[in-house]
This record gives structure tokens, sequence and C-alpha cells, in this order.
């Protein structure tokens, strides 16, 4: 059976990694996509990426509406691997953590996290406040996997592209799909040398 994975996008800003993803799962073998863009999402993909929901959904295996409760991945019996919320919006993050299911995105992380599937949700959001913080806790507490976009400047990314090949490369991984964006530490020998301990640098 191929790998499902629900990707889920939500109205707060990155939409880019949300789109990177889809591109490299789409040409992972093994790997089915299903996808589900909120009414704010699409309006973020549209401002930020300057294409529509169309050319999103394009890349997906099979795309829902947020409303759609009678999708597949609305029930548990239908097995994924996981789902990943990218970026995941404040709002969602609250209704994931106190499983309040008002849309198939919520619904869809409460699946995972009642079937231990893996849930990775990427907020994006700053500064945090304490709510915001209690509420990822919760999620944790239950399950999930938080992500939120941190860039990994050792690698000497080059530019904006490079930065959220990075962190696409880390999402791909934790769903155990091979890519060329995913990086090892100690796979570049010598920028892993410029680390050496030396006396007194800790």
């Amino acid at each position: 059976m191929a790998k499902r994975i629900a990707l889920c996008i939500t109205g707060a800003s990155g939409a880019a990694f949300a789109y990177r993803f889809l591109e490299e799962a789409s040409k992972a073998n093994g790997v089915e996509t299903h996808l589900v863009i909120s009414k704010s999402g699409g309006m973020v993909i549209k401002q930020e990426l300057g294409i529509s929901v169309q050319d999103v959904q394009g890349l997906a295996d099979f795309s829902y509406d947020e409303h759609n409760f009678m999708a597949p991945i609305a029930s548990g019996s239908f097995r994924l691997c996981g789902t990943l919320v990218s970026p995941c919006s404040m709002k969602t993050l609250s209704g994931i953590a106190h499983a309040y299911e008002s849309n198939l995105i919520i619904r869809c992380a409460s699946i995972a996290l009642k079937e231990k599937w893996k849930l990775v949700l990427m907020p994006r959001e700053t500064p945090l406040s304490t709510i915001h913080i209690k509420n990822m806790l919760e999620a944790s507490r239950a399950g999930a996997i938080i992500m939120p976009p941190m860039p990994q400047f050792y690698f000497k990314p080059k530019d904006i592209s490079s930065l959220i090949d990075m962190t696409v490369g880390k999402m791909l991984s934790i769903f155990d799909i091979e890519s060329s964006l995913s990086r090892e530490w100690g796979s570049d020998k010598a920028a892993l040398k410029e680390f050496e301990p030396s006396d007194g640098i800790y």
C-alpha cells in the first residue's frame, strides 16, 4: 500500500513550505498525498506564492474541501502514515489542542492523535503568547511533533529557497520520505572541520 500522508494548509504565513513538501512528495516513490487547504490558506497561497489554489491541488493525489467530513481522511479506518499541518495557524493549533473539530483539518489531526499516527505541526507566529505556548504543550503531550520553521544556518544557506528546502528536508525525513533535500550533520566534512573544538571554546 502507498504511504498515505495528509497535508493541511492553513492561513498562517509560510505556504512555501507546504508547496515544496508537495513538490518533493509528488516525485517520491510510493507516496500518496491527501490535501486540505483552508479558505484562509488559499488566500495566503495567492498572496505569498502568486499562484492559485488549483496549482497547489494539482500536485496532490487527492484534494478535499475543508468542510468535507465525508472525505476518506475524516475516518480513522482510512489508514494514514501521518498528517502534516504546514503552516499551522494559532486558531488551528487551538482547535487541535482542545479537539474542537470544526473542520476537516482539525479532524485529521485529531484522528492522527487518537490512532497514534505521526502528527507534525508547523506553527507560524511570532512572538508567541503564553496561550500559544500552552496549546503547543497540550498538543505535544497528546503526541504531536511541534516543528516551527527554524533555519539551520550552519549549512550556510545561499538564499531563502535554501532555507525553505532545509526545513522541508527535515519534514520529509520525519515521514521517512527520501529526498535530496535531507541533510545529515557530518555529511559535509569540510564544514564540520570548522566546528572542531579548541581550548576555551564550547
